[in-house]
Formats: C-alpha cells, sequence, structure tokens
C-alpha cells in the first residue's frame, strides 16, 4: 500500500459505477489532522483504506484547532448554515475533548457537553448508533510540546476523560476506538509525530484510520 497523501487520494478516480457512502468526521485539530497534509488526516486516509472498486466515501469534516466541545458544537450549527449537512450519513466520528483538558476544564463539566455532541452525532447517522464511532483523546503529555510540564497530571487528566467518553459511548451503543495507546508510543518514536512536535504524524493517523476503516467495512 503505496503512503496515503493528498496525490495519492487524487490519482484514484472514484468507481463510475460504484456505491458513494457518506462520512461527516466532527472534532478539532486531531481530526483535520494540524500539521499533515490534507491527504494524511485520518477521516481522508479512512476513506482511502475503505475505498474499493465498488464503493467509496463521500467526506466531510467539521473540525477546528483549538476547538471544545461547546466550539464544535457551535461549529456544526455554523457549517449547517453555510453549507446544509445532511440529513443522514452512513458513518459519523466524533474525537473530541483535548482542548477542554488543555484549558483546565472538570471532566464533570465536559460529561453533559460531549453527550450532547454524541447524541446530534447519532442523529445526523439516522439515528443508528451501529453507524457512529468515538475516538479516544490522544495522550499529548509525551510530545515535545509538553516538556517542561507535569506528564503524568496531563496523562491522568486524559485517561479521567476518555473513562468519561468511554462510558457515554457504551450507554448509547456506538463504537468507541481507543487509539491513546497508540499516541504514547510517540514517546519514544518520533516518526508518530507531525513536524510542530504536538501532533501526530500521518503515520499514526494510518493506524487509526485502518480501524476506522475496518469498522466502516463491518457495518456497510
Amino acid at each position: 500500500m503505496p503512503p496515503v497523501n493528498q496525490n495519492n487520494m487524487d490519482s484514484i478516480p472514484s468507481p463510475a459505477n460504484g456505491r458513494k457512502y457518506y462520512y461527516l468526521a466532527l472534532g478539532d485539530s486531531y481530526t483535520i489532522g494540524e500539521s499533515v497534509p490534507i491527504g494524511e488526516n485520518f477521516p481522508n486516509q479512512s476513506a482511502f483504506y475503505f475505498k474499493t472498486d465498488s464503493f467509496y466515501l463521500d467526506t466531510r469534516i467539521i473540525a477546528r484547532t483549538g476547538w471544545t466541545t461547546e466550539e464544535l458544537e457551535a461549529g456544526i450549527l455554523a457549517a449547517d448554515a453555510n453549507s446544509p449537512l445532511r440529513t443522514e450519513y452512513d458513518y459519523v466520528s466524533l474525537l473530541i475533548g483535548v482542548n477542554n483538558q488543555y484549558r483546565g476544564r472538570s471532566v464533570d463539566s465536559y460529561r453533559p457537553e460531549f453527550e450532547n455532541l454524541l447524541k446530534k452525532a447519532i442523529r445526523y447517522a439516522g439515528n443508528r448508533p451501529s453507524r457512529v464511532v468515538v475516538l479516544s483523546i490522544p495522550d499529548w503529555g509525551v510530545t515535545p510540546f509538553a516538556s517542561g510540564l507535569d506528564r503524568n497530571r496531563i496523562a491522568g487528566e486524559i485517561d479521567a476523560y476518555n473513562a468519561a467518553n468511554k462510558s457515554i459511548s457504551q450507554t448509547y451503543n456506538v463504537q468507541y476506538i481507543d487509539i491513546t495507546p497508540w499516541t504514547r508510543e510517540a514517546a519514544v518514536d518520533p516518526s508518530l509525530l507531525a513536524p510542530d512536535g504536538l501532533h501526530p504524524s500521518g503515520k499514526e493517523y494510518r493506524r487509526w484510520a485502518e480501524r476506522v476503516a475496518l469498522w466502516m467495512r463491518s457495518v456497510r
């Protein structure tokens, strides 16, 4: 499999008679792929690995670096007003919360905001929880960006946030993919980091994308 980048994706045409599936990716910098080419973020890599000669993904991403849960909520409303969202998507992914943690907000304040976003994601999936996937929050505390900070505290807070979003995900019977252990490998493998020394590299996103695409195929 060749490395995924925008040129690779553009060079492979969508099948003329293939079925189009619609995918909505909601999140923050980890969803848009800050500091990597657009084709290397995990939603676009997921589309790459999902695609065959008979079906492919039409992907829409609503995400921005720095967004918290409440800012993603506002961003979804703004995106819908600017270019209306579909009433039903085949797949919806949600990855949000790192900026809540970074800004020192409590897990107790995160829970209801995450739950509201998850319920919205389920509605966009046509009220089919089986078509929604939540990804856990990466641990940015292992990155060079966190040098001089209390890495153990960051890890503990990330774990607490993920315990909350996993519990809520299980309550609503959506798919949950724990990518946090992978992101911690960046402490000893700098190839898993983007040039900014904070966000994941395309190599790291590839691992997420392969899992997401596998899930997509399982419920197609």
